[in-house]
């Protein structure tokens, strides 16, 4: 979607600066948002990509505001809210008032570990042939959609070349918005920096981007 959120190539926000031996979590209650974020995906009320557009849907000045996983607690929470599964107060005081909904699954601690590592695989076995090959040109189209798409703004309406098939996966523009999974080829595509950011990109540099098919056009 269109907003703050996407904030690949974006300019006046800072420069990175990487946290030297930084930690995987900061503090203990890192690890348990991501523990009930993940866990909460078992529940089946939910796919991946409604949760990122959960998270992304957040208002701007609250997601500039907040750590990493502040956001995805505050998406957690939308996502819970609105399926009745949670209410405000019970957020408020942390205390459940109403019986819980039937869920699809419920995933203890102890079974964690292995639900992070198996993941959510989102390949799918492919029915048609890919409609672009590796080495041809082709141009990202220029949208700018409501909803979730993983085409970040600078690179679209932009010329590259296939640089990989990365296999046949689940679209997340329409998985987001509980339209179906509508798998697609997925393309890694590389641009020339100039290309993506104008004549003050360092020449000879290059980004991939992998972009879904539905994303690109014939050059």
């Amino acid at each position: 979607m269109n907003g703050l959120h996407d904030m690949g190539g974006m300019q006046c926000h800072g420069s990175v600066e990487p946290e030297s031996n930084e930690p995987i979590f900061h503090a203990a209650w890192e690890e348990r948002a991501l523990a009930m974020t993940v866990a909460m995906g078992f529940a089946g009320k939910w796919n991946i990509d409604i949760s990122r557009f959960a998270r992304e849907s957040l208002p701007p000045d609250f997601y500039l505001s907040k750590s990493y996983y502040q956001i995805w607690l505050a998406g957690l929470q939308s996502l819970m809210l609105e399926r009745g599964m949670v209410s405000e107060k019970e957020l408020e005081t942390g205390k459940c008032e109403a019986p819980g909904l039937d869920v699809k699954r419920v995933v203890s601690a102890g079974e964690m570990p292995a639900a992070l590592a198996a993941g959510a695989p989102v390949e799918r076995e492919a029915i048609v042939e890919p409609g672009f090959a590796i080495g041809e040109d082709v141009r990202t189209l220029n949208i700018n959609p409501k909803g979730h798409t993983r085409l970040p703004r600078y690179a679209r309406g932009k010329s590259g070349r296939i640089a990989a098939i990365q296999g046949y996966h689940v679209f997340p523009d329409s998985n987001a918005h509980g339209e179906g999974e509508n798998p697609q080829w997925l393309y890694c595509v590389c641009f020339e920096a100039q290309e993506l950011f104008g004549q003050a990109a360092e020449q000879g540099n290059k980004i991939m981007v992998d972009c879904w098919g539905a994303y690109l056009e014939h050059a």
